[in-house]
């Protein structure tokens, strides 16, 4: 087995016993990106360089033996989101593609601190929006199961670099699915944390509890370790609060045969394909009886689309108006349509909003008296060409915006509970199938527990154990078009330069 495909958390037990070098892991993993990244164009800026000596840094410390970070030695790929010392953070946005930020965002500084090895970025949609991960400036990331189909999104890179063992550590952030999606998508763990418990004073909207950053995993264990490097309290994020960070890396023993589970395939808003429905029907008959209770839920989500779309929108609006006000044709069709539906909204429709959101979290909350857990499908839709900007019909329907495919994710996003995609075996059409599992309020560490046990669980049937790509089918495919139509390179002192390509405009 190469290296690269260790777990993150036994790469970092090697490298504290000085049986791997960070060094050597580092060259891995960028000798894997320079491999297969051209088939799926999940990394966006890199810098190789100053990876190589941050990975001397790291062995010289390991040599002298001082105390080491939860992440020392790991080399990581960070969510073109967040802003990074002297790397392009592009946001996927013409607007930025040249933002070379002077120092890191809280995210990015606590991996540092941890030890984390930062290569380079990893692909997202422009300014985040939507969950197909295509930009004018780095085109689009293909899903390493089939490179012409799409990743998800809006943490489509990081998902597809774990899924192709690029790097061991990739980080995410998550609105209305952006953990869930493409970790369903491309078959790894997206775990969309309790507002607040990893901080991200990157917001402007510093009140909503609709956007958070959390870790991405090719298994639970992965996204423990990151969790547990970056969660806690930082005054610039206002709903952050004190915690025990490391508990998150003592799993505590799930008895599945007692578990009592409730299950949805819709919520009874969300439109969902026949054959989403017919496997998710599949997996859950496969489960059944590993429960001690399995039974549909009822709960009213009325209002929930209107509330979303509201509170949604309240974001891009604040941090797109003076964009919008200089030049509307500076933002994409996406962002652009964000601000527009945002900027016609009123007073009275926020507090209408926020007030339904209130209603369907309180509702939502009273399940968890008599359930430990709620199962959903991630997706309504297995992985369509990323050529399609978003999934325009499901289950038949017409869908009214680019967004409104996401809902399975987003109305789960409005009652703030910890929530995360689990593998769980493929679709009908062979493309991996994400079970959305979602814990009690502010119980993310339960719900990592959970989520481990049925880990466990499903790694003994072929049928739901975490599919992997055929990453030697992947670098014979033939894609059209080309991924990447924009090429942006970053150089060592910080410079650019572009090349083009040919292929797709993605505008």
């Amino acid at each position: 087995m190469n290296i690269v495909e260790l777990p993150a958390p036994e790469l970092r037990k090697m490298i504290g016993s000085k049986a791997l070098s960070p060094i050597e892991l580092t060259e891995a993993c960028i000798a894997r990106i320079e491999a297969l990244d051209p088939y799926v164009n999940a990394m966006a800026a890199t810098d190789f360089d100053a990876a190589r000596r941050a990975a001397q840094a790291a062995e010289d410390a390991v040599m002298r033996g001082v105390p080491l970070g939860l992440l020392h030695g790991l080399p990581a790929g960070i969510k073109d989101l967040e802003a990074t010392a002297g790397l392009l953070t592009t946001h996927g946005s013409l607007l930025y593609r040249d933002l070379l930020p002077a120092e890191d965002n809280l995210l990015v500084a606590r991996l540092r601190a941890a030890g984390a090895i930062v290569v380079g970025k990893t692909n997202v949609p422009e300014l985040g929006a939507g969950a197909n991960t295509r930009n004018p400036v780095w085109g689009a990331t293909g899903n390493p199961f089939d490179p012409n189909r799409n990743a998800g999104g809006s943490s489509g890179g990081s998902a597809a670099a774990l899924a192709c063992d690029m790097l061991p550590v990739c980080t995410g952030s998550d609105t209305g699915g952006s953990l869930r999606i493409p970790a369903a998508l491309c078959g790894v763990v997206g775990f969309r944390p309790s507002p607040g418990l990893v901080p991200s004073p990157r917001k402007l909207l510093g009140w909503t509890p609709i956007s958070v950053v959390g870790p991405m995993g090719r298994n639970v264990a992965e996204a423990r370790l990151q969790l547990a490097a970056t969660a806690g309290l930082d005054s610039g994020d206002l709903l952050s609060y004190e915690v025990d960070a490391g508990a998150f890396l003592a799993p505590r023993e799930i008895d599945l045969s007692r578990l009592r589970v409730g299950w949805t395939e819709d919520f009874g808003v969300c439109d969902v394909d026949d054959d989403i429905r017919r496997t998710f029907r599949r997996k859950l008959e496969a489960m059944r009886g590993m429960f001690a209770v399995c039974e549909p839920i009822d709960v009213d989500f009325a209002d929930a689309h209107r509330a979303f779309d509201v509170i949604r929108a309240e974001s891009f609006v604040a941090g797109l108006r003076a964009a919008y006000e200089n030049d509307p044709g500076s933002l994409g069709p996406n962002t652009r349509a964000n601000y527009e539906q945002g900027a016609a909204m009123t007073l009275a429709d926020s507090a209408s909003a926020h007030a339904a959101q209130t209603a369907i979290a309180r509702r939502f909350q009273q399940l968890f008296g008599r359930y430990d857990v709620i199962l959903a499908p991630t997706t309504p839709v297995s992985p369509f060409p990323w050529t399609q900007m978003f999934a325009s019909r499901v289950g038949g329907r017409a869908q009214e915006n680019y967004y409104r495919w996401l809902a399975l994710t987003y109305v789960t996003t409005l009652c703030t509970n910890p929530a995360a995609s689990l593998p769980c075996g493929k679709d009908e059409a062979g493309m991996p199938f994400g079970l959305q599992v979602i814990g009690p309020f502010r119980g993310d560490r339960r719900t990592l527990d959970i989520c481990e046990a049925l880990e466990a669980a499903f790694s003994r049937s072929s049928e739901m154990c975490r599919p992997r790509p055929d990453l030697q089918r992947l670098s014979n495919a033939i894609i059209a078009p080309p991924l990447r139509s924009i090429v942006v390179v970053a150089q060592g002192d910080g410079r650019t330069h572009e090349s083009r390509t040919g292929g797709t405009s993605l505008v």
